[in-house]
């Protein structure tokens, strides 16, 4: 089901005073990965040191552009299979609402709200074998 996220962004204003720039909420959308996840793109970088002064994030994809950055969450409901693959990136991974299983070649990792993981481009999928939708959090920087 979609949701969405408060996302608020700070800036400058004209005499270099930090300020909020906007405070608006994202929509998730389903289909980035498999139609029954639900996806809000926060935010999206395609370069590295950042453009502090850029404005909007880039458009949905599943993966950064060269020394770019994406950050997302995504809803992922109960008993859907888990959807394998392998990015070229550093993630970080916050475990905001419910419970989930991340999968790897020979082994799966349990994480509950709160957990967090650094996921250093392996070969993995996600899974929520629980009874609630889980809400997960993604920074994904472009690797090597």
């Amino acid at each position: 089901m979609p949701f969405t996220i408060r996302r608020i962004v700070t800036t400058h204003d004209a005499s270099g005073k930090a300020v909020v720039g906007t405070d608006s909420r994202v929509e998730a959308k389903p289909g980035v990965m498999t139609k029954e996840v639900s996806n809000a793109l926060i935010w999206a970088t395609d370069s590295m040191p950042v453009d502090l002064s850029g404005g909007e994030p880039a458009t949905q994809v599943l993966q950064p552009t060269p020394n770019g950055s994406i950050f997302r969450i995504l809803e992922l409901p109960p008993g859907i299979p888990p959807h394998m693959h392998k990015t070229s990136t550093l993630d970080y991974v916050i475990v905001m609402e419910g419970e989930v299983d991340m999968l790897l070649d020979d082994s799966e990792v349990h994480m509950v709200a709160g957990d967090v993981m650094v996921q250093k481009g392996t070969w993995h999928g996600w899974t929520n074998r629980g009874d609630k939708p889980c809400k997960i959090a993604f920074v994904l920087i472009d690797g090597k």
